[in-house]
């Protein structure tokens, strides 16, 4: 369902101590951003902020990225990330949001950022071979992630879609990643570091199996 556009929600972004209105202007120097050198983590398409609120206001050792395109998303991942913290009475010091498009992430990062582990959750799949290209797990981007993943970065996948998912481990072995762990159906696998995202709830509920791998460089 298509987002209202919300006037308000850039302004109300910016004013917010952890949203980055400028991610470019910290290539190669995130951990600056962050004013400490634990390892960074990056989510790619963190829409409505339900996975990544979670994750980092949990694990308080590690820095995180999120990143998304549109305000009308980030505002609802800004106030999902805020009450997650609350909750936890954490500081969100170890978290940066921000709008940057994924096709060009080079241009904010590169490998004096040194990522250490990607999540990519529930990316749209573009069905139509003339736009496999934009598949956030097509070579053209998993090329350009190896340019500031860490030298033993991981990229954690996750998707509800068959057909994604089989043509991504194609995709992760033409790039030469290893692929180290892989299910296809991730919620009887025994993994026990899985966070539920919204839409992941909403496929189990109707029957659908999660598909998960982690590849590393």
């Amino acid at each position: 369902m298509r987002l209202r556009k919300k006037t308000w929600s850039r302004p109300a972004l910016e004013a917010c101590d952890f949203f980055v209105a400028k991610p470019t202007e910290y290539l190669g120097k995130w951990s600056s951003a962050f004013g400490n050198s634990k390892e960074i983590c990056l989510e790619l398409g963190c829409g409505k902020g339900g996975f990544i609120s979670k994750l980092a206001s949990s694990t308080p050792d590690k820095n995180f990225i999120a990143v998304d395109i549109k305000d009308e998303v980030l505002i609802l991942a800004k106030e999902k990330i805020e009450k997650e913290y609350s909750a936890v009475n954490a500081s969100t010091s170890n978290i940066k949001l921000m709008s940057h498009e994924i096709m060009i992430i080079h241009k904010m990062l590169n490998q004096d950022d040194s990522i250490k582990r990607i999540y990519i959750n529930f990316c749209n799949p573009w069905y139509k071979n003339r736009h496999s290209a934009k598949r956030l797990t097509h070579p053209n981007q998993l090329n350009q992630y190896k340019s500031f993943l860490d030298p033993n970065g991981e990229i954690w996948f996750k998707t509800d879609n068959d057909m994604l998912f089989e043509a991504s481990i194609n995709y992760f072995e033409e790039s030469d990643f290893t692929i180290e762990f892989i299910t296809r159906d991730l919620h009887a696998s025994g993994f026990d570091k899985n966070i539920v995202t919204e839409h992941e709830k909403m496929y189990v509920e109707e029957g659908l199996k999660i598909k998960f791998l982690i590849a590393r460089v």
